[in-house]
């Protein structure tokens, strides 16, 4: 959904300078790791070209280094980016962004969305496209809205949902003038209210606990969109789409899309080889030289919404400790990190001191205090004081070593390097890690998920809506058990207070200060460790036009083409 970050192994306009001063941060102090340069960034490279210079036809080979199980992205196991990068050809959502983060309706499926009041409580009325239609051709109608909101907003803890973020403070969904104006009445204002119902399931998905964990699971049952499911293969780990003629939009340019997973270092190979038309590089130098290299084609890079980071599982019965999980934080050098994985890549090396907020955007600043800085001779009298004494190379209490494992998605030689460099640094200071390598399908739903981690690395990826994006990562549990999109498995009242204050405020110089509050909270807490801003590299077909390094733009998949 459009309210949650997805996970993968401000207004940004135009081109982008990342140098750790184009928002309005605190600066660095003494002890603080450092490190920034400044560059000209794109806000998106996807080789745009206008739909008569695409020819009809072809087939798009499309690499993804995850083949999801879960289809519906709006549960728990489903909230993948290589789910969205399948599905968002095929569902409907009502509005769509630019490239500077600009949105507004998407016609096929909404003619019009606005505030219709504000006093005494929040009103937004959609006014749906009749043609939109779900492809069993039953017209997509208020009754899913509707269907959408009950599954969604947490009250009925057997939808195993992504996030209850917006959802939680509507009020009810009712009929308009007729079944294709839907009238949204909250009873807390919700400043990001375009961020819902994005992607939208059909009714039916909705209306059961049971349809929503199962109907979805290894299946795609419905669309509306300029695709229709074609099939998967499991043996070549394959999902095709093909164009769907009862389209009501435009004509999608492209015959097929056949997405094709495999582990991340044989993608490369197989783009290099002429295989692939597309995949994404990452944050992978040998990767990106390589692509680069291969001819007929290019990487294009932009800076978006997106992550990378360390999780800390605070369930973890070695990490339940905050003094603990603090002191792992302050041994682990960021600065050492990111100029491991972005050497080579092109893009600026600045640290990101803000589980919000970009660099790149307004309304970022450095809440992270001391905590931002490598300090390993604080991070050993943090152990010390918490019970973990040296006994020959690592520490240990009650007679357990403090070792922790540092699960990585195999084939991901960058997981991997960020882990061996931490297992050094954490030596230092008497920590040991292990390094856990685990098939890349299994990663989020068998590890991260469920919670079978001590840290694990991974990038965020995010939207326009840096804070209904970002709620469910850092929201507390209710019952302490069920924590949704929470890996880190911490939270508290205060971080939700703030961060509903955020959410709930119609001003954004509000939210933004609401949500600086927040992130002050959630370093103190050691959930989620960022690093930098991922760059977004994506090889490409020179030919192929309309997609690529994407930033905030969503794609228009029926665009989507070859121009030679």
């Amino acid at each position: 959904m459009k309210a949650s970050r997805l996970v993968v192994a401000a207004v940004v306009t135009g081109s982008l300078c990342l140098a750790g001063g184009c928002g309005k941060g605190t600066g660095s102090g003494p002890g603080r790791e450092s490190g920034g340069d400044e560059r000209t960034i794109k806000a998106y490279d996807i080789n745009p070209q206008p739909r008569d210079k695409v020819k009809d036809g072809g087939t798009l080979r499309w690499g993804i280094n995850e083949f999801p199980a879960q289809w519906n992205r709006n549960h728990v196991d489903g909230n993948l980016a290589m789910a969205a990068v399948v599905s968002n050809a095929l569902l409907p959502s009502p509005f769509h962004s630019d490239e500077k983060a600009d949105i507004s309706v998407d016609r096929n499926y909404v003619l019009d969305a606005e505030v219709t009041d504000q006093r005494p409580k929040q009103v937004v009325t959609y006014k749906l496209n009749p043609k939109a239609k779900w492809s069993d051709g039953k017209p997509i109608t208020w009754a899913d809205y509707e269907a959408q909101w009950q599954a969604l907003n947490g009250r009925n803890p057997a939808f195993h949902i992504a996030s209850s973020t917006g959802y939680q403070d509507i009020e009810k969904v009712a009929r308009g003038k007729d079944d294709f104006e839907v009238v949204v009445t909250f009873d807390k204002p919700f400043g990001d209210w375009q961020a819902l119902f994005g992607p939208l399931l059909p009714a039916s998905t909705n209306r059961t606990p049971e349809s929503f964990d199962n109907a979805w699971l290894n299946k795609i049952p419905m669309t509306a969109g300029p695709f229709k499911f074609g099939g998967f293969d499991q043996t070549a780990k394959t999902i095709t789409i093909v164009r769907d003629d009862s389209w009501w939009g435009n004509r999608a340019k492209l015959d097929k899309i056949i997405y094709r997973s495999s582990e991340q270092d044989s993608l490369i190979s197989a783009f290099s080889n002429g295989e692939l038309d597309l995949i994404d590089v990452g944050p992978s130098a040998p990767d990106y030289a390589r692509a680069k290299g291969t001819p007929g084609a290019q990487v294009r890079q932009a800076a978006g919404p997106d992550f990378r980071h360390f999780t800390f599982n605070g369930s973890s019965e070695l990490l339940k400790d905050r003094n603990v999980r603090q002191a792992v934080q302050l041994g682990i050098s960021r600065q050492a990190i990111a100029q491991s994985d972005l050497q080579g890549l092109d893009w600026p090396i600045a640290l990101l001191n803000n589980h919000f907020f970009m660099n790149t955007q307004e309304g970022y600043q450095d809440n992270a205090g001391k905590l931002a800085a490598y300090d390993p001779g604080q991070a050993r009298r943090l152990l010390d004081a918490a019970g973990w004494k040296l006994s020959g190379s690592f520490r240990q209490k009650n007679g357990k070593v403090l070792d922790l494992r540092f699960v990585v998605p195999s084939g991901v030689q960058i997981s991997k390097a960020e882990g061996e460099l931490a297992q050094t640094m954490l030596a230092q200071i008497g920590v040991k890690l292990t390094i856990q390598a685990v098939p890349s399908d299994d990663f989020f739903t068998k590890y991260v998920i469920p919670g079978n981690f001590d840290i694990t690395p991974f990038a965020y990826i995010g939207t326009p809506f840096p804070v209904s994006s970002s709620f469910g990562i850092y929201a507390n549990s209710a019952d302490g058990k069920t924590w949704n999109a929470n890996f880190g498995r911490t939270g508290s009242p205060a971080i939700d207070q703030a961060m509903n204050r955020a959410a709930q405020s119609l001003d954004p110089v509000r939210a933004r200060a609401a949500a600086n509050e927040a992130d002050a909270l959630i370093w103190q807490e050691v959930n989620v460790l960022p690093l930098y801003q991922r760059p977004q590299n994506v090889a490409a077909r020179q030919t192929l036009a309309n997609v690529g390094a994407r930033g905030f733009y969503d794609l228009r998949y029926e665009d989507i083409g070859f121009t030679g």
